[in-house]
């Protein structure tokens, strides 16, 4: 008898040692990521946010979060989660560039391995080597990432990448039809995202992971087809928020909500635009890239369009300087154009060097407000208008209408907290410090103003 009381002493004094040494034995953290939800629409009449706006009344917010250049969509998540920029993590796209040879055209290959698109530790393997529990609901880059225990990754055939137990588990619990596995590649993002949905809630329920991060689509999709601030594009924030409260209500279900950090957040912001410029025209015009019918068939410089900028590469080596030289001047001064950047500034927006990354553009052009790049070389005209009221985003991080959304409630955040604007570097080792998790060298810092205790 005497040998248990003392060896139940030692045990206690053990999960004290633990307390002590930082460690959160039973502190959970939900990231929920709306793509597009731009930081003003918090503060918008029109837009309905009923149960983000519940998070605000307990939690902290900043007014607006800087996002990582590109401002797109797979660059952002991997910074959200890994507390560096592009110029560390690697992904400059949603996917990786593909070269085809001297002298050809470039592409973007989105049918990638997280081992083929990040150079860097995320959170997910932090949380695992704490011996957390951690879960990826359409969170790009992840395919085939095995730290993460329950896994529906954002890639093309996506349920053919998704972890047995999540799938099997998501039709046997009847969350999902077995009609609704085998028809999701064909669902629209509307579909998708109360699938996804379905799929983070049976996860929170089942499983009540230490860390989960959760990405919602269905708005940045309509942004893109009828612009922001747009009756449809309220109409879309309003679902997004409603999923967001089906997953805070999971976490009443799972007896975790008292427990859970929840941290919605966004990618990026948006921009209505009216105007489309074709860089790829101007190039073929000059000489140096060539179509046949709208295919481009070779090219000696070749545009990428991330939105509001656009990537060129230079893809024959000789006379390399000269061609930059010739190309610069071929842009600057156009309608539409703000700048064209070459690898000098590429370090002041968190950009690696052409020399460093095998994706990295040679030139960047930068859009003005309200003109987007387009990826077409077969037409006349430079600059096109764009039908309806399309919206985009892609353009520099300095833009404010770029900003996206952090706002944090629960479990070790202090409730009424208010930041300014920080940058989307900071949201993981904020994380690692609630988890007790140890991220290894972010450049963002833990945002203590808004944490309980410290």
């Amino acid at each position: 008898m005497l040998k248990s009381i003392c060896w139940a002493a030692i045990v206690c004094m053990g999960w004290g040692m633990s307390a002590i040494a930082g460690e959160k034995p039973d502190q959970h953290v939900l990231l929920i990521s709306v793509d597009g939800l731009p930081a003003y629409y918090i503060d918008d009449p029109q837009a309905s946010l009923p149960n983000i706006r519940s998070l605000l009344k307990t939690g902290a917010r900043a007014e607006g979060m800087r996002v990582s250049n590109p401002s797109v969509t797979w660059p952002n998540h991997m910074t959200l989660v890994t507390g560096v920029p592009p110029a560390r993590h690697g992904v400059l796209f949603n996917g990786v560039l593909a070269r085809k040879g001297l002298g050809m055209p470039v592409r973007v290959n989105p049918d990638k391995d997280f081992a083929e698109l990040v150079a860097v530790p995320t959170l997910f393997h932090a949380v695992k080597k704490q011996g957390g529990t951690t879960a990826g609901i359409n969170w790009p880059c992840t395919r085939n990432l095995p730290e993460v225990d329950d896994n529906f990754p954002d890639v093309p055939r996506q349920t053919e990448c998704m972890t047995e137990r999540l799938k099997t588990g998501l039709v046997k619990s009847g969350r999902w039809s077995q009609e609704e596995l085998d028809r999701f590649s064909k669902s629209n993002v509307v579909v998708r995202d109360r699938l996804w949905t379905d799929a983070a809630c049976h996860v929170i329920v089942e499983q009540r992971p230490t860390f989960m991060a959760v990405h919602l689509l269905v708005l940045d999709a309509v942004h893109h087809g009828f612009g922001p601030r747009s009756l449809p594009g309220y109409t879309a924030a309003a679902y997004a928020d409603a999923c967001i409260g089906r997953m805070l209500a999971a976490l009443d279900t799972s007896g975790i909500r008292k427990q859970t950090t929840v941290i919605v957040v966004s990618d990026h912001g948006f921009m209505a635009v009216p105007k489309k410029l074709e860089p790829n025209v101007l190039l073929r015009k000059a000489g140096l890239l060539s179509v046949s019918g709208k295919q481009v068939t070779a090219a000696r410089v070749h545009a990428i369009p991330e939105g509001g900028i656009a990537m060129l590469y230079l893809t024959v080596p000789e006379n390399k300087d000269e061609q930059r030289k010739q190309v610069k001047t071929l842009f600057e001064g156009q309608e539409g154009i703000v700048e064209v950047l070459g690898p000098e500034k590429f370090a002041e927006y968190g950009l690696p060097q052409p020399g460093d990354h095998p994706g990295m553009a040679d030139l960047i052009l930068v859009g003005k407000d309200g003109y987007q790049f387009g990826g077409g070389a077969a037409g006349e005209d430079f600059v096109t208008v764009n039908k309806g009221n399309p919206g985009t985003h892609g353009f520099l991080s300095t833009n404010p209408k770029m900003n996206a959304v952090f706002i944090a409630a629960g479990q070790g955040v202090k409730p009424g907290a208010k930041l300014e604007t920080i940058g989307n570097i900071d949201v993981a080792p904020t994380i690692a410090r609630l988890l007790g998790a140890r991220l290894e060298n972010p450049e963002g810092r833990v945002l203590s103003e808004i944490l309980a205790g410290e």
